[in-house]
């Protein structure tokens, strides 16, 4: 069933492929690394490769990396992370168990019924068809499930909710970051068409102008209309446009994404005026201007919840790190496979040089003093 394994491996990434990792005591495997006194096995390590080199390679198999060169040569590439994720994963559940979490009857009996209904599983037979033909099993889900509450709610607990965001800091970035904070120049209009009739090519060119100067004439008269009338009750009575279902109702609008033309033409406008008919090549168009809100920038108290949460995005994958870096550092980790230790050595490596990028980021850059250049 394609559209559940979108589904359910769409929310647990590898939750799924490490679910069963330090629960095989009753199958004789190679043991590659112990966590704290849970293990990894070589088909555990195997899975998350997979899994990982499905994102590209979709029909990818744990016997493709035995026999494809270009395949074993991105399992290199991929390795590194795919075993620091694994024990960085395996961390933050034992530490969840220390803090007393776990997932209740009626947490995961909520995500059953979601799966149910998101797959259009209506009956028992169909939900039990469809986890055997994904070779999924109930306590199987439950152990990914529970795995990822886990994770999220230690990142939670432990870094997330202890990310405070000073006055000052708010400040600096604020300074730094004004133009996140601008809003441009917008309109909303109202648009009226009227098409021209459709000649054919046959009848020549002077047809097709005469059809023009019709349509022309009708537009003429309609603008005396609307310059009396409710432009939007005539939009809606005589318009050739899509929008006459609205009143002929478009934006709000950017101006700037606006061609030049239309912008310098509603430069000439103050709010309720209606243009002069506009040529649009095959009918002519009126717009009204219906509502101008200026450029404007936001104070520092009018952005300030938006900012927290821009400096809060920015550093909370920086403290994610620097936390796991804690717990790796307080764990025991014995390895049994020196080239796995390598990897992991390596992505350890990798993970530093990304906290370094996001602590670099968190770090609003200081603004420009007056009288230098840009």
């Amino acid at each position: 069933m394609k559209r559940m394994t979108l589904r359910i491996f769409g929310v647990l990434g590898l939750a799924l492929g490490l679910s069963v990792a330090g629960l095989r005591a009753d199958v004789i495997e190679q043991v590659l690394v112990k966590v704290n006194g849970e293990i990894l096995t070589k088909t555990d390590v195997e899975q998350l490769q997979v899994s990982a080199l499905r994102a590209s390679n979709p029909n990818v198999t744990a016997a493709d990396l035995q026999n494809d060169v270009a395949l074993r040569k991105m399992l290199d590439e991929v390795t590194p992370r795919v075993i620091v994720n694994a024990i960085d994963e395996l961390l933050l559940v034992q530490r969840g168990r220390e803090l007393g979490l776990k997932m209740t009857d009626e947490q995961f009996n909520g995500i059953l019924a979601n799966i149910r209904k998101e797959n259009k599983l209506d009956t028992e037979e169909k939900f039990q068809a469809a986890l055997k033909q994904e070779g999924l099993t109930i306590p199987g889900l439950r152990k990914a499930f529970e795995k990822q509450m886990l994770i999220n709610r230690v990142q939670q607990q432990d870094v997330f909710a202890r990310i405070s965001i000073s006055e000052e800091e708010s400040r600096a970035y604020f300074d730094a970051h004004k133009e996140e904070f601008l809003t441009n120049e917008s309109v909303t209009l109202r648009e009226l068409f009227v098409r021209a009739a459709t000649t054919a090519p046959a009848e020549g060119p002077a047809a097709a102008q005469a059809a023009m100067t019709a349509a022309r004439e009708k537009i003429e008269q309609i603008r005396q209309r609307v310059l009396k009338e409710d432009f939007a009750a005539v939009a809606g009575e005589v318009s050739d446009a899509a929008s006459k279902a609205n009143g002929g109702l478009i934006g709000p609008l950017g101006v700037e994404e606006l061609n030049p033309d239309i912008q310098k033409l509603l430069s000439t406008l103050k709010v309720g005026q209606v243009s002069e008919p506009l040529d649009a090549g095959n009918g002519y168009r009126l717009l009204k201007l219906d509502a101008r809100v200026p450029r404007k920038q936001a104070t520092f108290e009018e952005a300030r919840d938006q900012i927290a949460d821009k400096v809060f995005n920015q550093r909370r994958a920086g403290e994610v790190l620097k936390y796991l870096e804690r717990l790796r550092a307080q764990a025991i980790i014995e390895w049994k496979s020196p080239s796995l230790k390598a990897a992991f050595d390596v992505g350890v490596v990798e993970a530093g040089k990304a906290l370094v990028e996001e602590a670099a980021k968190a770090r609003p850059a200081a603004p420009p003093k007056a009288g230098s250049n840009p």
